[in-house]
């Protein structure tokens, strides 16, 4: 990928009031709030309604039933005839006949290696994994003992147990609302018990300490298996019935807890290759500027990883739906092409079984942002996976195995989508937003990069990179690509992101809850 690569996209009308992104589209994209009747330079057009900034507007006649392009690419059909100028959106845009053609693997093209000696400062892990942070984790089996958990964790608050061990940036409960209740024999229960086996050996916990009820579903011998979960063997079990209820759970805990900690207070930043960094990917909150800028930065960033042999994830499958020709196009081998499409079948299941529709996204929040239909929303989120080879298809939660550009499959809850990032191996977390979403996922750092820079001004506590600048200052994708690769391995090696500023993490692990609750 050279310096000067361009991404298709920036062909505007002369006086920036809007941007069409290929040549081939029938519609621009209003890059501030336009009044009726304002005149579209480079179109011969003027708008017949007011149109809000990041929404479309037609530039020439579509008919009844005509694909509508964006990027290139089809994201719905006219519902009626659309006249030129006219705001094009949920009254006269629909989602239509969007069949694909998968062309599986036809356009795979590796990326060209970056050698450098680039590093960050990360924690050395046992078995060969890094952490780019060093918390120690109370992980529940079940609901039932999530309260338990909490309590153990401020009791050492209380103790000033972190005092005592400042190597250790927290204690962090991760608690959910499952584990009963449930069939102990199908894939709701294999996804939970792969995210919870996920977190308990995740590389950004120094140590665990893995609390059951003891009467649950989700058994805490079958967790552990008789074998160690973490090769450090930093993992204490115990269940509040076999320890005779809430207080002695609490004491015996805290007592377990003091001897985990201090053994992860060991553990010390080292140098580490930028290869061992594993980004998550989401986008929430999203935007017409979505796919313009904070997307297309983080696909700019993935690749410049990907090439120096780090692991980036997508995931939101119901978010990649309608553009998922575009990743099967680009995977290593047919078969990793259809391992996707074989999630999108499930999911259109999922969907029937369930009475829903995969149409029915975006949210309102989206469509106010300017996002009509599910396919334009997926043609921007997909930007985020850059141009890399798709090396990998994963289930929720499962292990990555494997370096590059990969999809992990998972519904397009972003608390829950992110949750099944880290059990996967995830160490960072990266996250577009257009409206301004909030959260923070401990055990691992979450870097939020603004869409547009009026959000970005009006919620810069909460945002740590304004991509909003590739419209408002003319900042090439490129270089914000590089900015946001360089504060990925800041961020690696230890500085904090404003969701680790303010606090967040407490209540975003949400695992995927699949299944009739009994």
């Amino acid at each position: 990928m050279e310096k000067d690569h361009k991404i298709t996209g920036f062909a505007h009308g002369g006086d920036r009031d809007v941007l069409r992104l290929n040549p081939q589209d029938n519609v621009v994209i209003a890059l501030k709030n336009l009044p009726m009747g304002a005149k579209l330079a480079g179109f011969d057009v003027a708008i017949k309604t007011a149109v809000p900034q990041g929404h479309k507007i037609a530039i020439q006649p579509i008919r009844a039933r005509e694909n509508v392009l964006r990027y290139g690419q089809i994201i719905g059909q006219a519902s009626c005839d659309i006249e030129p100028g006219a705001h094009v959106h949920t009254d006269n845009l629909g989602m239509g006949d969007h069949k694909q053609d998968y062309a599986h693997a036809t356009a795979c093209k590796p990326l060209v290696p970056i050698e450098d000696s680039r590093n960050f400062m990360g924690y050395h892990r046992t078995g060969g994994r890094i952490g780019t942070r060093n918390y120690v984790g109370i992980v529940t089996t079940v609901n039932c003992s999530g309260s338990v958990a909490r309590f153990i964790a401020e009791a050492a608050e209380r103790a000033g147990m972190l005092e005592r061990f400042p190597n250790v940036d927290g204690i962090v409960p991760i608690v959910h609302g499952t584990g009963c209740g449930m069939s102990g024999v199908n894939e709701g229960y294999d996804t939970l018990f792969r995210t919870l086996s996920g977190y308990a050996q995740h590389p950004n916990f120094g140590g665990i300490l893995l609390i059951g009820l003891g009467c649950e579903v989700m058994q805490l011998q079958d967790l552990v298996g008789g074998k160690p979960i973490r090769p450090d063997g930093v993992l204490r079990y115990m269940t509040i019935q076999n320890e005779g209820g809430t207080r002695r759970t609490i004491e015996r805990g805290l007592a377990q807890l003091e001897e985990i900690v201090a053994q992860a207070n060991r553990a010390e930043r080292t140098p580490a290759p930028v290869s061992e960094i594993t980004v998550g990917m989401q986008c929430g909150g999203s935007d017409g500027y979505s796919g313009i800028t904070a997307n297309p930065a983080l696909g700019y960033a993935s690749d410049l990883l990907v090439r120096r042999g780090g692991t980036t994830i997508l995931s939101e499958t119901s978010e990649i739906y309608g553009a998922e020709h575009l990743l099967t196009r680009r995977a290593e081998s047919v078969e990793i092409g259809e391992a996707l499409i074989a999630r999108v079948h499930w999911w259109e299941d999922y969907c029937a079984r369930n009475g829903g529709e995969m149409d029915n996204n975006p949210s309102p929040g989206n469509k106010r942002g300017g996002l009509t239909t599910i396919l334009e929303k997926s043609l921007g989120a997909v930007a985020k996976g850059g141009t890399a080879p798709l090396s990998g298809v994963f289930k929720f939660a499962e292990k990555i195995d494997g370096k590059g550009f990969v999809f992990m499959d998972s519904p397009g809850f972003d608390p829950c989508s992110v949750t099944g990032q880290v059990a996967s191996g995830a160490n960072l977390i990266v996250f577009t937003t257009g409206r301004g979403s909030v959260s923070g996922y401990q055990p691992t750092p979450c870097l939020k990069l603004a869409t547009n820079s009026e959000m970005y001004a009006r919620m810069a506590d909460d945002m740590d990179l304004n991509c909003g600048e590739i419209v408002s200052k003319g900042v090439s994708i490129e270089d914000m690509g590089e900015a946001l690769f360089d504060l990925i391995v800041r961020v690696a090696s230890g500085e904090k992101t404003k969701s680790e500023e303010l606090g967040f993490g407490g209540v975003e692990f949400v695992p995927w809850q699949i299944g009739a609750v009994m």
